[in-house]
């Protein structure tokens, strides 16, 4: 006897809430917007980088910490529209979750980091494992719904799912919850 598979509803994430972040203790960063990931990724060169890039022009006007990670080699092949600027921190990883074996915590706090913004390729790759590093480092981290995306809405909707769910929950996806991860949207972040 053969059973039928089993077919679940995941239920729909909460919509993106409006943030307000201090510059001096915030840092945005970057994931994986390079040649060839986006090149082969419609989501990401399409509607993904236009949205970092309004958010990056915002966040350096701002005097908030940049910070840039992606796999080796392809450092050196960041988008035009995202480029690192000289003093921006760079690491490269071999692991979604960018904390894992690089020095992106011991930089972060050495400049007085508390917030996170994580944008960049791809939502339910390192976007999710870099929040629960982050988290678990005792990091506030909000997660911009339109610069952090995926190949497929399956896949978008996974990650969302799972950065709210994490060890520490937000799944009501409270505003700015200490030590947890947020929802919100690049035109809904303010830096004060």
């Amino acid at each position: 006897m053969s059973k039928s598979p089993v077919t679940l509803q995941m239920p729909p994430p909460p919509g993106p809430v409006a943030v307000a972040l201090n510059p001096a203790t915030t840092a945005l960063l970057i994931f994986d917007i390079v040649d060839p990931i986006c090149a082969r990724q419609p989501n990401c060169k399409g509607k993904m980088v236009p949205a970092i890039a309004a958010l990056l022009a915002r966040a350096r006007q701002a005097g908030v910490t940049v910070a840039y990670g992606t796999r080796a080699p392809t450092m050196s092949k960041w988008l035009p529209e995202v480029l690192p600027a000289p003093g921006d921190i760079k690491i490269e990883s071999q692991a979604q979750d960018r904390f894992y074996k690089t020095d992106l915590d011991t930089a972060l706090k050495a400049k007085g980091i508390t917030t996170l913004i994580l944008a960049g390729w791809k939502v339910s790759g390192s976007v999710t494992y870099t929040s629960v590093g982050a988290a678990l480092r005792g990091y506030t981290v909000v997660v911009p719904v339109d610069a952090s995306l995926d190949a497929t809405d399956f896949e978008i909707a996974i990650g969302l799912y799972q950065i709210l769910h994490q060890h520490s929950s937000n799944a009501a996806n409270e505003p700015l919850k200490a030590g947890t991860s947020t929802l919100s949207r690049t035109d809904m972040i303010a830096f004060k």
